[in-house]
């Protein structure tokens, strides 16, 4: 036998006359206790001496244990040389075990890829797929985002009369929307039997949350209930994404209860949507509360609190969670280090953060791009920028536009403009698209007197027609969320409480930051008004008009949140006795008797 398991070659397998093995054969109690690819590699070879190999059901034996959930890559490339070497396998089990596998794989875009290869192979083999070869194929091909062979699976479904199956439609759904198609997922949910089937629902809320449509996942959920669809824990854990990513706590609270009432508070994978929902939704008290009463966490609820705990800038208890985790056996992956790494990036751990990027590699997790982007974000936050340039000018990979980005929102921050324009060079040659890119890179510029560097980037970008995304911030009052975006005139009660806040505000000595308005040929009080309208001002403005004294008002914002406006915030906390939790893009900003939790270190 070869020294690399991948090189070992059984034997042709042939048909056998029965399809069970010997039940008293010595390999067969081995086969289930092979958990590494080499010891599997071993057992099937002695099978194959042995002549166990012959027979086709230790053969699926076999290509099952090579396809489970979170199988290694190398075990499912194992089991497709073993279903390769079989000369006309006509059993359609081999086949779906397979595809299962690839299903299953999170291996980048190869599964759908291979996926593919094994069911031409089957047709051309003449094995009828069921509904099962369809199933999983529809979902390695969502999973590779592969829409042209998904459809041509589905053209083969609909030949076969099995695209109408009731298993069969929701993964259509599933891999539409996957894909983008978003038409035609909702072409296929149209075909749900009086759009009553709460497995079509999942996917169409499923779908709508990981294409970030949050609001239509909510509107699919409303509908659901409207025709008495009892919600399973699929249902559940998806809407409860779709809260984390609108800010809707209220929503959530109220789902956390029909969980209660449902008797679902005891699996890990809720509890787990309700740790992130509320961490997400500026409930830090609450996530806690959740975790703690936890009877069983494993290892991705364990990675959400930290994250949770990163989110809202408590990373000396995000660290203490990590080292509890590691003390209980628990090995971490790429998300809890993402985690950790966030919440050192965030608090200023910079030694920290390096030690336990560097330790990354003694669990065998290879960093992703996020891994890079935070070890960037905790070097130039420091102001340590020509380090977080050479960090990421020599990484393993082809450094994205974003890891780029970071560094030249920190250049914007310290006043570096000389490394300012090279970073800036360096993301346009990357994506010249991001009206973002421009805005930092010129109020550098207008910020340390550049004024001809200015003119030239914004010039560039009005011919490029590069625009600047709008702020926008939503405060969710009475299980309603109200949007609004700077300088919104749709709320003039808003606008007039802004403006009465902003008043009070200057008696106890508030006064307008405009470092960030560069209009030259603006004034001070020009550039004062400006700032007033902020969509975060509009926001606090509106909660402050429309709920009781001391009650917390909580605040997304879609992009950074600006300096004047977070000076606001913490003196309305103080003047207005208020709680403020603020989301903006990057973190939680957690406003009380002024002063932020965040240390204005963001």
């Amino acid at each position: 036998m070869s020294s690399s398991p991948l090189t070992a070659t059984p034997t042709p397998l042939l048909p056998a006359k029965s399809k069970s093995p010997p039940s008293h054969h010595p390999l067969l109690p081995h086969l289930p206790h092979c958990t590494s690819l080499r010891a599997l590699a071993q057992l099937h070879a002695a099978a194959v001496k042995s002549g166990l190999g012959a027979y086709p059901a230790f053969v699926t034996r076999l290509l099952t244990l090579c396809t489970e959930q979170g199988a290694a890559p190398a075990h499912l490339e194992y089991a497709r040389q073993v279903f390769d070497r079989i000369p006309s396998p006509g059993d359609v089990v081999w086949y779906n075990t397979l595809l299962r596998g690839y299903a299953r794989s999170a291996d980048g875009a190869a599964p759908h890829a291979e996926a593919t290869r094994v069911f031409v192979r089957m047709l051309e083999e003449g094995v009828a797929p069921d509904t099962y070869t369809f199933v999983s194929l529809l979902k390695a091909c969502a999973a590779g985002r592969a829409g042209e062979e998904g459809r041509q699976a589905h053209g083969v479904a609909v030949k076969t009369g099995a695209a109408d199956h009731e298993y069969v439609l929701p993964t259509l759904i599933n891999m539409y929307a996957e894909c983008g198609d978003t038409r035609s997922a909702h072409a296929m949910f149209g075909r749900v039997p009086d759009g009553d089937c709460v497995v079509s629902y999942n996917a169409m809320i499923t779908a709508a949350v990981r294409s970030s449509r949050p609001g239509e996942a909510l509107v699919l959920f409303r509908e659901m209930q409207a025709k008495g669809l009892k919600p399973t824990p699929v249902t559940l854990t998806s809407v409860l994404s779709a809260c984390a990513l609108l800010g809707a706590l209220e929503l959530g609270r109220w789902i956390h209860e029909y969980v209660r009432k449902a008797g679902l508070d005891s699996l890990v994978k809720v509890n787990t949507a309700l740790i992130d929902m509320y961490g997400k939704c500026g409930s830090l008290e609450d996530a806690i509360g959740v975790f703690q009463g936890m009877e069983s966490i494993d290892r991705q609820a364990w990675s959400v609190m930290i994250v949770a705990y990163a989110n809202h800038s408590y990373g000396r208890e995000a660290i203490s969670l990590f080292e509890e985790m590691r003390k209980q056996g628990i090995k971490p992956d790429a998300v809890t280090f993402l985690g950790l790494l966030y919440a050192c990036s965030h608090s200023g751990m910079v030694s920290e953060g390096l030690q336990y990027f560097d330790s990354m590699r003694e669990y065998g997790i290879v960093p992703g791009i996020k891994h890079y982007g935070c070890v960037t974000d905790l070097l130039a936050r420091s102001g340590q920028l020509e380090k977080a340039y050479k960090f990421i000018d020599e990484l393993p990979i082809k450094p994205t536009a974003i890891l780029w980005r970071t560094l030249l929102s920190a250049c914007g921050s310290h006043g570096a403009v000389d490394l300012g324009k090279r970073v800036f060079e360096r993301i346009l040659e990357l994506d010249d698209t991001h009206g973002g890119d421009y805005v930092i890179y010129s109020n550098l510029c207008a910020n340390t007197g550049e004024w001809e560097e200015m003119n030239r980037v914004r010039k560039l970008m009005n011919e490029k027609g590069v625009v600047k995304v709008p702020g926008c911030s939503s405060i969710e009052i009475d299980n309603r969320v109200h949007e609004f975006f700077a300088g919104d005139a749709r709320h003039p009660h808003a606008r007039r409480m802004v403006d009465q806040v902003i008043e009070q505000l200057k008696l106890v000595g508030y006064v307008p930051n405009t470092s960030q308005v560069f209009h030259v040929e603006m004034g001070e009080e020009e550039k004062a008004t400006s700032l007033r309208y902020h969509s975060e001002k509009l926001a606090i403005s509106f909660g402050l008009l429309n709920t009781s004294p001391g009650t917390t008002l909580r605040v997304v914002k879609n992009l950074r949140v600006c300096p004047d406006c977070h000076s606001m915030a913490k003196l309305v906390s103080m003047l207005f006795n208020r709680q403020i939790i603020l989301r903006d893009l990057n973190r939680f900003h957690h406003f009380e008797d002024g002063v932020c939790s965040c240390g204005d270190y963001w």
